[in-house]
Parts: structure tokens; C-alpha cells; sequence
């Protein structure tokens, strides 16, 4: 091939839409150009990628930044720098900041914090409230705008959506597909006394199955009643498994790295408070039983629920404490050590953390390596083995869950439309984070 690309990477095994090959990817303006071999091409820029896996750039389809009203937590340029550094190259961004993303204002607002901040691709969910249930189906329509969220059991932030006509009518306004969080509220409410004061491990006891297993049976009546799509955030549990299985035409799941990786109680009673999110870490039945719903497809999507509090937040006394745990920068490492377990594939993580996203949420033009599609990449070296440390944490927070952990596959390298913005664990460049365009909304808003 005569052609001079602008970037050449060169020699690596990428995961094409014929399988894992060796193949030389040609890049021309932020675009996939040619995938093949090309020994004697000409490039302003040449990866040698020799003994390293090309995969479609990584997309964390549920993080928290916290910006605006609690960016001591982090904001949209620490986030996004903790995605770049950690493999991935997209994220969706939830509404429960302060204020909420409820209102075109609040969205507009946010795009503009991101512009020239943020190194990572992105976009942001419109919060679902009893009071914008008319504006949902025009929030959603905004440029930069990845769906509608819904918080059905209370958690970090004021946004809440629990009762059943407010839920249907949300899900009638619109057409995209909605996202939630699928814990029943009214079921928390009565069982906020099994929380025990100083007792972390009472956590999953507090916000136990069935809170999980009652809302999502509701929800997804409720999106069948009014034919919506549906996304179910972070899983945790397996009696929601068939309800999901059996709801595969109109809904999608999504687990996280956490609830793949620790189980009750060991690691409550090995990180207290630091383990404890929402919805919780459930006990190792429960951690096979999600492993089980991988394998068999039911899990469509692997995002970090990446939500940073600070230590001193953390270490008050359960159940005074924030829940989450920052999760971004560590998702790709953590799955690349299951793969290297046995227990993924590695076209199985492609599909969790790149395809699935792009399918699920038709993301306009990225979650493949082929041609036309952005140059986002994540080269992974496969038997890399490093740990992981509360020091390599870019995040504001400043810790990890997974301190002291050695994981076998880490992202060398992040490649955002043919620039190569991470390379050896140190970002490189501006930030040149730019908002995420969707098939369903290529069109302006009228």
C-alpha cells in the first residue's frame, strides 16, 4: 500500500470482525483506514505493537464523577484521566451530581466542563425525577446525551423514582432506551434497621436479594407494559437472572467488576466500609451465580459504577458512610486477569466492554476495529503481570478496593481517534475528549 497514514500500528494481534489476527491497522484523520499488512507503508506516527493485543477501545458505560457540587471526590478531568490511564476510552457519566442532571441546562452545563478537560470520550445520562417526567423524552434527544437514568431505591444523591406511576410514565415518555438502578425503595425503608451501627458486614443484609429481585420484576413488567427498553445496572444478584433471561427482547443487563471479583463477608471484613456500595457485595452464590449469567449471555455489559468518596468519608461509622468505590481505571486490568484465569475470553471481554456498549446504546461510529469506525484503541499486553496500588490511582479519592492486588493483562496504551493519549502508564497530550454521538439522535433536536 502506497498510502501514508497518520498512525501505524504495526504488528499486533488485534481483534478484527474476522477473529483475533496479526494486523496492521492504518489510521487517517481519527479514522480507521485500511486493516491488513502493510510492511512498507509510510506513517507520520508508527506503533510497534509486536507481542500485544489490539482491542476496540474500552467503554465504562457507568461512572460517577461527582462534578459539579463534590469534585473534593473528583471531577471530570481527574475521572477522565483515571480512565485514560487505566485502558478506557469512553464513559457514560450518571446525573447524581449536585445539582442534578435533570434539565437541558444541567446537560449543557456539563458539556462544557468536559470541553478541553477531559481525555476520554464521553457522555452523560439525564436523571429521571417525579418533576421532568414531561422533559425526558427531549433530554434525552441532546447532543451528548447517552439515555435516561432512573434511580428506583435511594443511594449517593437526591435522585429517586420509586413509585409505580411515576416509574410507567417515565417510560412512556420517550424512546430510548432507559438505564436503572433496581433496588426497591419501600423495601430499603423497612429494612434500614438491620444496618447495625459499626457493622459493614450487615450491609447486604440491609439492602438484601429481594430488594434487588422485587424491583427488577417490577421494571420489567413496567417497560413491557409500555414497551421500552430497558438497561438494568450493575446485577448482584442471581434470582434476578431468569427474570432478565426471560425479558432479552426489550432488556439488557449489566454487572460490574466488583461483584465478579469479591464476595461476602470476606471483604467486608477485610475493607469495611471501603467495600460497601449500592447495590451491595453479595455473598460467593451469588459471585458464581453472575459468572454463570456471563457465560450464557445474559450479561451484556461490564461498567465500573466508578464512584469515588473521599477516605475521610469512608472511614465515619457504617451505616453514616457514602457508598461506592472508585472503579474505572482498575475494570480493564481486573478483567484481563479473568481472562488470563479462565474464566472470560478474550473476545468475550471485547464483546463486554466494546461491542455490547456499541450494540446496546448504538453509539455512532466506535466498540469495533474496522474500517471507518473512530481509532479508538486499548493495547493490552496479556502477560503483564503488575500490582495494583492506591499510588497509581489517579482518581481524587486517591485508594482502590483492589490495593495489593496482582492482576496478569494491563492496557499499555490508549488510543482516543488516532492519538495516543496513554503509553506506558503516563498520559500523553491535551485532553482531547470529545462528546460521544449516538445512532438515534444524529439528528438535531427540534
Amino acid at each position: 500500500m502506497n498510502e501514508t497514514f497518520d498512525l501505524l500500528i504495526r504488528g499486533g494481534v488485534a481483534a478484527t470482525p474476522n477473529g483475533m489476527a496479526q494486523a496492521d491497522i492504518g489510521v487517517i484523520g481519527g479514522r480507521i483506514a485500511a486493516i491488513g499488512r502493510f510492511a512498507d507503508a509510510k506513517a507520520a506516527e508508527i506503533f510497534e505493537a509486536r507481542g500485544l493485543h489490539v482491542l476496540p477501545g474500552v467503554m465504562d458505560t457507568q461512572v460517577h464523577f461527582r462534578e459539579p457540587g463534590n469534585e473534593h471526590k473528583e471531577d471530570l478531568e481527574t475521572g477522565g484521566r483515571a480512565a485514560i490511564l487505566g485502558g478506557v476510552t469512553t464513559v457514560f457519566e450518571m446525573p447524581n451530581t449536585n445539582p442534578p442532571t435533570t434539565n437541558a441546562a444541567a446537560i449543557t452545563d456539563k458539556l462544557a466542563r468536559a470541553k478541553g478537560r477531559m481525555q476520554c470520550d464521553h457522555a452523560f445520562y439525564a436523571g429521571a425525577t417525579p418533576q421532568n417526567i414531561e422533559e425526558l423524552a427531549r433530554l434525552e434527544r441532546m447532543p451528548g446525551v447517552c439515555g435516561i437514568k432512573a434511580f428506583l431505591g435511594s443511594s449517593t444523591g437526591t435522585l429517586l423514582l420509586s413509585k409505580e406511576a411515576d416509574i410507567l410514565a417515565a417510560l412512556k415518555s420517550g424512546r430510548r432506551r432507559v438505564a436503572v438502578h433496581s433496588e426497591d425503595e419501600d423495601r430499603l425503608i423497612e429494612r434500614k434497621k438491620f444496618a447495625e451501627r459499626g457493622k459493614p458486614t450487615t450491609h447486604p443484609i440491609w439492602r438484601d436479594v429481594e430488594a434487588a429481585r422485587l424491583s427488577t420484576e417490577r421494571v420489567l413488567h413496567l417497560a413491557r407494559s409500555a414497551g421500552r427498553r430497558l438497561h438494568v445496572l450493575h446485577v448482584t444478584t442471581g434470582d434476578e437472572i431468569p427474570l432478565l433471561a426471560a425479558a432479552k427482547d426489550l432488556a439488557t443487563a449489566e454487572t460490574t467488576p466488583q461483584h465478579l471479583t469479591l464476595s461476602a463477608p470476606e471483604c467486608y471484613e477485610r475493607l469495611g466500609t471501603y467495600a460497601q456500595m449500592n447495590p451491595p457485595i453479595r455473598d460467593e452464590s451469588h459471585r458464581q451465580a453472575l459468572w454463570a449469567a456471563v457465560r450464557e449471555g445474559v450479561i451484556d455489559v461490564i461498567g465500573s459504577d466508578h464512584a469515588p468518596h473521599t477516605r475521610a468519608e469512608k472511614e465515619k461509622e457504617y451505616p453514616e458512610t457514602p457508598s461506592g468505590m472508585p472503579g474505572v481505571q482498575t475494570l480493564a486490568t481486573i478483567l484481563l486477569d479473568h481472562v488470563n484465569k479462565g474464566n472470560l475470553t478474550l473476545e468475550r471481554f471485547v464483546d463486554l466492554t466494546a461491542s455490547g456498549p456499541q450494540r446496546i446504546f448504538g453509539i455512532a461510529g466506535k466498540g469495533r476495529i474496522a474500517r471507518g469506525y473512530d481509532a479508538d484503541f486499548t493495547i493490552v499486553d496479556l502477560g503483564l503481570t503488575r500490582e495494583i496500588t492506591n499510588a497509581w490511582i489517579a482518581s481524587r479519592c486517591g485508594w482502590t478496593p483492589f490495593d495489593g492486588m496482582k492482576t496478569k493483562g494491563w492496557p499499555v496504551a490508549s488510543i482516543l481517534r488516532g492519538q495516543i493519549v496513554m503509553r506506558d502508564f503516563q498520559t500523553t497530550g491535551p485532553a482531547i475528549g470529545e462528546p460521544v454521538r449516538f445512532v438515534e439522535t444524529l439528528a438535531p433536536v427540534n
